[in-house]
């Protein structure tokens, strides 16, 4: 199992055509596509969450997504698509898991202590729920994801340059204009939410 999924062109054309065959029902490119990427998704899935199990399950789901969803797949990179698939799935058990928690619905009956969130969890709410999520959903996808490696993931220029199979050049590039463009949609909304259309 690899840390960091194959850069360049030629690791996302076999990745793509490993994709395509998944969506055929060929089990066996899904267990070579598992071996590809499982590595660096559990290593960036255990950056956001400390619980080894969650970040099991969240893999596990994340595979059975991509079998069942092959077919939807439109052209993206497939690592990207995975993560994609994986961070929603992390939100999803988060979330669940703090319902429980709130419930008091354990599953052996006691109740669990409901711990205050880490700065990260209220961090990547606030990137899931408020005007910085919907800022984000404003710049184009390859800066997006440029922003989400680098700052959310916190991975170096080198290591989201081979995650994303870009020239590390291309990495800075796209990150300063993402931070432009981020600026210029957060602007936006914050004009957006004055009611009186600006300051006196």
């Amino acid at each position: 199992m690899r840390l960091l999924r194959p850069s360049g062109a030629e690791g996302n054309d076999e990745d793509a055509a490993l994709l395509r065959a998944v969506a055929q029902g060929d089990a066996s490119a899904l267990a070579t596509l598992y071996d590809r990427h499982a590595g660096w998704l559990h290593a960036r899935l255990s950056r956001r969450c400390g619980d080894a199990e969650t970040v099991r399950e969240v893999l596990q789901d994340t595979f059975v997504t991509a079998w069942q969803s092959a077919g939807s797949h439109q052209g993206a990179r497939v690592g990207g698509w995975l993560w994609v698939i994986a961070a929603r799935r992390l939100v999803d058990a988060q979330r669940a898991g703090a319902r429980a928690a709130r419930s008091g619905d354990t599953g052996w009956g006691a109740v669990a202590p409901s711990p205050a969130p880490s700065a990260e969890e209220r961090v990547l709410a606030g990137l899931e729920y408020g005007d910085l999520g919907t800022a984000l959903d404003r710049i184009s996808p390859e800066l997006r994801e440029v922003l989400r490696a680098t700052v959310i993931d916190g991975l170096t220029t080198r290591e989201t340059a081979r995650l994303l199979g870009i020239p590390e050049g291309t990495v800075k590039t796209r990150a300063m204009r993402a931070r432009r463009e981020l600026r210029a949609a957060l602007d936006l909304l914050a004009s957006d939410h004055d009611p009186l259309g600006g300051t006196a």
